[in-house]
């Protein structure tokens, strides 16, 4: 079996050798340089190795595209002399050549952003070929950027602080004929700034009144105006803003249209830190053509907005480095606002009904997704009557309810948890009016509108209209359900990137415990898996080091964790969910970091396995502490109430001193004629303290009326006491020397006193005995009779 997994791997590193072409050395940078067609080259350096993230939809690309021109390589830029400048930094970089010229740069694992240069590239490249174009050479705008200030830096006289004026004070130069300010070093290493694009509603969309239209639609994807100006550019500004286009036949004219009025510029961001807004922005604008969005992406902007070629309504940014650009060129004072810390993404519950869903269901998909919701629940299910009624109660009595729950009724639906910044807010927008009528005059582009039904009164679409609402409206069609989760051993060290995933997928952590399973548990936890071939390597990897369990909790929890995870092999999840746990944390498929429950009966039955059995540990150590701090108060003779233990017998002897000498000051000498009394005139009665502690441990309810009755017998013993007062005198001075012989006797012979009617005890007698037959009593029989005894004598007093 190690065999073939050895020729498996083998087989998969081949694959990606041949997808990536291997470059080390300067000579074989020369030699792609010198070939025909477009090289994609991943830049990396040995300490980081490439970037892996997106070998996956790299290899899609190819066999979908089928392209010899199309090359991909990754190079080390410590071995190649032309990548010189490439060292020192740990960010995935793209370079784009094409015949040996460089003809586009990305930095970042931005996959649709490479997915779609590359397409791109590969056209222009095949026009170049054709004849039909020419090739544009690019420069790198990171390494000119650097190239530029290592010249100041080198030119720059020293100041009277012995150091270039440039790295102390900050300074400011012109690229790319722009102007652009450098902070000092601490300047660059303050709090993260929120990334920005910069966007164009053209003079075209200006003068049709399409303004607010289109900041309406903006504001629907979730998008944020940081600001706006309306201006009309000169000649001057309108070349350098688009010197990149100079060689295409209609730049003159371009330049005249951006000059005929006034443009509406806005600075753009989304959520607390802006994270990919460039792209997110490029892809509701749509391609540059305005034909080609009409066909292929109908809801863009451009394609609702636009009118021809350079005439498409609007304008975004392309990468980080050109919105920087056109930031400074526009609004050179503008402060970007730093970036608020993770973002909170909020929940919502959307139904596409019956209709809509049977006849819309992909497209309506394809919206939601472009609109950069993520689907965190997804249900296909169909409502009996009963059910629709309960979940649209608080509509009943309106005139449109029965039709309501009749057509919630009629068919299959599809429920769906959408997850974004501003969810509720966000879905309600998309959705548009309640009432179609309204919605078809108002907003024409909304779902509500664009989908409605014939002769149906009913909008095919349903939204919460608040958190509260949306959490409960959750809970109705996905329940909330447990799961175990497990970290493996092979990616315990990554357990914190791991949880962080499971927070933001909305699970809660009820219960967790991080142990290494001993080979049995382990067979016990995968005995479904015994008849598989990996088996034994399983339970093997399974106890070979520390694994966490968790317990989570959520709606739908054991299919969504299941999706989270993706497939069992890592190098599938790679290709069909890339942003799965085990695509990118798994090895392969013994070691693919992480398992989940296949259904709540196997969560259940996993649950109980593991945490039965942590919270009986729990337990036992919750009992030992208490025990241990019952000790500690029983020394200090604090009164206790648990009965867990006995006391050491050492505390015994001193509890039954101070219980003695507590007596003595209590009790006079009518409590110790009583006693004697007792003794001669009345044995039977000398067994009654015996039998008082065993009626107590039954019932200690019962003591109260055993002390009055004690109370009551007291005037007539003290009338014998009288009568035989002078008997008891007598004998007291016989039996004068025997109190100290008695006292210094073992706790043992205690027990042979009771033979001895005709030997009369003195106080000091009768109390060191009390407690001598209850030494073998518990804890909780000593502290009756200790109550007992106190009781005896406010009785006899």
């Amino acid at each position: 079996m190690a065999d073939k997994k050895k020729a498996s791997n083998m087989a998969r590193r081949k694959q990606e050798i041949q997808l990536q072409q291997e470059i080390e050395t300067q000579e074989e940078w020369e030699d792609i340089m010198s070939k025909e067609g477009l090289y994609v080259v991943d830049v990396y350096q040995e300490w980081c190795g490439p970037c892996t993230g997106l070998v996956a939809n790299l290899k899609r690309l190819k066999n979908e595209l089928g392209d010899d021109l199309l090359h991909f390589a990754i190079a080390k830029a410590d071995t190649i002399d032309a990548l010189e400048k490439y060292r020192g930094r740990c960010e995935p970089c793209f370079l784009f050549y094409a015949g040996g010229v460089l003809v586009a740069v990305i930095r970042g694992a931005n996959s649709p952003m490479v997915m779609r240069t590359v397409t791109e590239q590969l056209q222009q490249e095949h026009k170049v070929i054709d004849g039909t174009a020419e090739r544009k050479e690019i420069k790198d705008p990171y390494i000119s950027m650097v190239d530029t200030m290592d010249d100041m830096d080198e030119d720059e006289e020293e100041t009277e602080e012995g150091r270039p004026a440039s790295k102390k004070d900050g300074k400011q130069m012109r690229f790319k004929g722009e102007l652009v300010n450098f902070g000092d070093e601490n300047d660059r290493s303050q709090e993260a700034k929120k990334e920005v694009t910069v966007a164009i509603i053209k003079p075209d969309a200006v003068q049709a009144g399409k303004v607010d239209e289109i900041l309406a639609e903006i504001k629907t994807q979730g998008i944020e105006i940081l600001k706006q100006e309306e201006r009309v550019m000169t000649e001057e500004e309108a070349t350098n803003m688009y010197t990149h286009l100079q060689e295409e036949e209609f730049f003159k004219d371009l330049i005249t249209f951006m000059t005929s009025g006034p443009s509406h510029i806005l600075v753009l961001t989304k959520g607390r830190t802006g994270e990919n807004i460039i792209n997110n922005f490029r892809d509701l604008l749509g391609p540059t053509s305005v034909e080609e969005a009409k066909e292929k992406q109908p809801e863009s902007l451009r394609a609702k907005h636009g009118q021809e070629t350079y005439m498409n309504a609007l304008h975004g940014s392309s990468s980080e480095d050109q919105a920087m650009r056109e930031l400074g060129f526009f609004f050179p004072d503008y402060v970007i606002p730093a970036a608020e810390g993770k973002p909170k993404l909020q929940r919502t519950l959307a139904l596409i009904r019956p209709d809509a869903f049977k006849l819309h269901k992909e497209e309506v998909i394809q919206m939601i997704n472009e609109a950069g919701f993520k689907i965190a629940l997804q249900k296909e299910m169909l409502l009996t009557k009963e059910m629709a009624e309960d979940f649209y109660k608080e509509h009943k009595g309106q005139e449109y309810f029965d039709e309501l729950v009749t057509r919630m009724s009629s068919g299959p639906l599809m429920a769906l948890g959408l997850a974004r910044e501003d969810a509720v807010e966000g879905w309600r927008g998309m959705l548009g009016p309640k009432e179609l009528d309204k919605a078809k005059e108002e907003a024409p582009d909304s779902l509500r509108a664009k989908f409605a039904v014939d002769d149906v009164m009913i909008n095919q679409f349903h939204g919460s209209d608040s958190e509260d609402s949306a959490q409960k409206e959750l809970e109705f069609f996905f329940p909330v359900q447990q799961t175990m989760a497990v970290i493996k051993p092979d990616a315990l060290g990554t357990k914190d990137e791991i949880i962080e995933k499971v927070h933001e997928a909305g699970f809660k952590i009820a219960a967790r415990k991080e142990t290494t399973l001993s080979m049995e548990i382990a067979k016990e936890f995968y005995s479904d898996h015994k008849d598989k071939d990996y088996y034994n390597d399983l339970v093997e990897h399974m106890a070979s080091g520390p694994t966490m369990f968790m317990v989570l909790s959520r709606e739908d929890a054991v299919d969504g964790w299941r999706s989270l995870i993706g497939p069992t092999d890592p190098e599938k999840a790679k290709e069909d969910s890339p942003e799965s746990l085990r695509a990118l944390y798994g090895g392969d498929i013994l070691k693919n970091a992480v398992h989940g429950s296949s259904n709540t009966e196997r969560a259940k039955d996993h649950i109980q396995k593991i945490f039965d059995e942590q919270e009986m540990q729990e337990q036992d150590e919750k009992t030992e502490e208490a025990a241990g701090e019952e000790t500690q108060q029983t020394t200090e003779g604090e009164e206790q109430k648990g009965d867990l233990e006995e006391p050491p017998k050492q505390e015994q002897a001193e509890e039954q001193e101070q219980e003695a000498e507590a007596a003595k000051t209590e009790e006079e000498k009518p409590q110790e004629e009583e006693q004697k009394s007792t003794e001669e005139a009345k044995p039977s009665e000398e067994e009654t303290p015996k039998e008082e502690p065993k009626q107590e441990e039954a019932k200690t309810e019962e003591e109260s009326p055993k002390e009055e009755e004690k109370s009551e017998e007291a005037p007539k013993e003290e009338e014998k006491k009288e009568e035989e007062k002078k008997e008891e005198e007598v004998k007291q001075e016989e039996e004068a020397p025997k109190p100290a012989e008695e006292e210094a006797k073992p706790e043992g012979e205690g027990e042979a006193k009771t033979e001895e009617p005709e030997q009369q005890k003195t106080e000091e007698q009768t109390k060191t005995e009390e407690p001598t037959p209850e030494e073998t009593k518990t804890e909780g029989e000593d502290e009756k009779k200790e109550e007992e005894t106190k009781t005896e004598g406010e009785g006899a007093a």
